[in-house]
């Protein structure tokens, strides 16, 4: 569909390129990591690889659209992995791959300037969705004004 083409590397792909697919998670399935729906919100640049002992960190730019769902310890999937964002910056962020996880995805097989898939965790963009939402009938007005929170010792 032209929608996944236009969020995803899939446009990248050559013949015997690698992906990762997984079987979707029952309810019965023991869950590890964080839920992932597969459905991309846009593609990140790989900047830099460093080994760093046992493990391997993944530079990945990110367009701002991106950056603002993405957070310190929070949750991410790189091509479909779910990981935990180690570092963040104003253009990017770090993940630190464990041995296992380079073993058993392609991530450590990406080379710096490649693109990779990125998932950010659903809350952020539910959060944002709520804060936005109003009807034309009757705006939503917050309760958070600058006078209550410097009534509560905020300010």
């Amino acid at each position: 569909m032209p929608e996944t083409v236009s969020k995803s590397n899939l446009k990248d792909l050559k013949k015997g390129s690698l992906v990762h697919l997984e079987r979707a998670l029952t309810l019965q399935s023991r869950l590890g990591g964080h839920m992932v729906s597969g459905h991309i919100d846009g593609t990140g640049e790989i900047k830099a690889i460093t080994k760093d002992e046992n493990a391997t960190w993944l530079t990945i730019a990110a367009s701002e659209d991106l950056l603002k769902y993405i957070i310190y310890k929070g949750s991410i999937a790189i091509d479909g992995v779910s990981l935990t964002i180690a570092q963040l910056g104003d253009e990017d962020f770090k993940v630190s791959l464990i041995p296992h996880t380079g073993s058993y995805t392609h991530l450590l097989h990406k080379k710096i300037g490649e693109t990779v898939n990125l998932e950010c965790d659903a809350v952020g963009k539910y959060v944002e969705r709520l804060m936005k939402f109003h009807t034309k009938e009757k705006p939503r007005k917050s309760a958070l004004t600058k006078d209550f929170l410097a009534k509560y010792d905020f300010l």
